[in-house]
């Protein structure tokens, strides 16, 4: 019996040894890379608030403030004239011996006063070299030497799975500790086309933006920039922006003080397995062309809506969200190839680059008013011929105004106030053009619509039923 119970005891202990040897252990990367990680504190005269100063137990001074001051609704009435200093905390991380300094461009943004804080305690008055919103990268210097710098890696080597480790000051608790595993690469999201995001389930908080993400060797791969929330604190999804991305930009804005991005003046839409078997494509990948700006690069290149880019400067563009990544990266004048797939086939165009103008809001489109009796079509769709006025108000040389919707139409997401500009590649000029070409579909067959909804265009796939 006893020797059982020794046994048993013995195989406990093993069991236990070999676990702890399984998990990672980050004690020499935080020796050796932690000094280089910095705190982050701006000032900001701002004008005073009522709606934060009622929230109990927050002082202007509390981390939280400031959280909470971007997230709250619009002021009505007249401003109170009081003026106070608003702080904020966030991270960053030294970049080279002589005091360059990666952060987050919204940890910076508005700033009067930024301030650097070492892990020894010093603390530096900052100066933005600048800052690149697009990407929401910032490039701070403080002038400084002999300082500790990361070591930087490549985000291209990082896998799904890979043990990772943030290093940041979460509301105000300098130098924290988290890891976690990447949970998936290039990942896109709402808004950031110029970043293909890596997502990682470490535990990042309010102040650990701008702060490094660690793979096991100790390299830096990426910048915690935003975490998806319902609490404003970690639910395990944070997502930081490869390190080569953030590099490029600091770069830039290093010897530039500005960032340029290559343009091609094209609206993308991602390709789903039903607009790919409308276009005739054997897998749902490339970039869907929805619009073509007029007198743009793409459009002296000859490219049109419908064409899907399978291939961008010898790159295989996978999904929409590559597109942009590599046009933006790519310098203003090159010739470039472009392969895309039209009407059932490859076809090859060359294009020179332009610059990514100044960016401009999007326009909505407002009431637009009828024309004629609406017709129903077999596709639950209510439609009209807009007329000249309506035309030139929506900026459009043809299409059918959606009046109304119903069954398919509905159910695809196709909304009131939308224009119908093709159907696959065939223009849609009348209503009884429109009818003849649905016509020729028989039941079970595939097409897409392509959708003008204020000055953005989509393709919306549809089956005959």
């Amino acid at each position: 019996m006893l020797k059982r119970l020794l046994f048993v005891l013995a195989l406990v202990v093993f069991a236990a040894s070999s676990s702890a040897k399984d998990l990672p252990d980050f004690t020499q990367l935080v020796e050796k890379q932690g000094t280089a990680v910095v705190n982050i504190s701006t000032t900001q005269m701002v004008h005073g608030n009522m709606v934060l100063q009622q929230i109990p137990g927050l002082s202007e001074d509390d981390a939280l403030f400031d959280f909470f001051r971007r997230f709250q609704p619009p002021q009505k009435g007249p401003r109170e004239p009081r003026e106070h200093k608003s702080t904020s905390l966030g991270s960053g991380f030294i970049i080279s011996a002589d005091g360059y300094i990666l952060t987050n461009a919204h940890v910076v943004d508005g700033a009067d006063e930024v301030t650097v804080r070492l892990i020894d305690k010093q603390e530096f008055k900052a100066k933005v070299i600048g800052t690149d919103r697009r990407t929401d990268v910032a490039l701070l210097k403080i002038e400084a030497s002999g300082l500790p710098k990361v070591t930087i890696g490549n985000p291209e080597q990082l896998k799904v799975g890979e043990w990772v480790a943030a290093i940041g000051s979460p509301f105000g608790f300098e130098n924290s500790v988290t890891a976690g595993i990447v949970s998936a690469k290039r990942r896109a999201l709402p808004q950031e086309s110029y970043v293909p995001f890596i997502q990682t389930d470490a535990a990042i908080n309010p102040g650990n933006s701008g702060g490094p993400l660690f793979n096991l060797k100790g390299e830096v791969v990426g910048v915690n920039s935003q975490i998806y929330s319902r609490s404003g604190g970690n639910m395990g999804l944070a997502f930081s922006i490869p390190i080569d991305v953030a590099m490029e930009v600091a770069n830039q804005l290093k010897t530039g003080g500005k960032v340029s991005r290559g343009w091609l003046g094209v609206v993308i839409q991602e390709l789903n397995k039903d607009l790919a078997d409308s276009f005739g494509l054997s897998k749902p990948s490339g970039a869907l062309v929805a619009n073509v700006e007029k007198n743009s690069p793409a459009d002296k290149a000859g490219m049109e809506v419908g064409d899907v880019v399978q291939i961008f400067d010898g790159k295989t563009v996978e999904s929409s969200s590559d597109l942009p990544r590599l046009v933006g990266s790519t310098k203003a004048g090159k010739k470039v190839l472009v392969q895309v797939w039209r009407k059932g086939a490859a076809k090859e165009l060359t294009l020179t680059v332009g610059e990514a103008p100044v960016e401009k809001a999007a326009q909505s489109m407002h009431g637009s008013g009828k024309s004629g009796k609406p017709s129903t079509n077999r596709l639950g769709l209510a439609l009209s011929e807009p007329n000249e006025a309506q035309r030139k108000e929506l900026k459009i040389t043809h299409g059918l105004l959606v009046d109304d919707i119903d069954g398919q139409a509905a159910r695809v997401g196709i909304q009131r106030g939308d224009v119908i500009i093709a159907l696959n590649d065939k223009d849609v000029k009348t209503l009884e053009q429109f009818n003849q070409l649905l016509a020729q579909y028989k039941p079970g067959s595939r097409f897409a619509l392509l959708i003008r909804r204020g000055a953005n265009s989509l393709f919306v796939p549809l089956k005959m039923e």
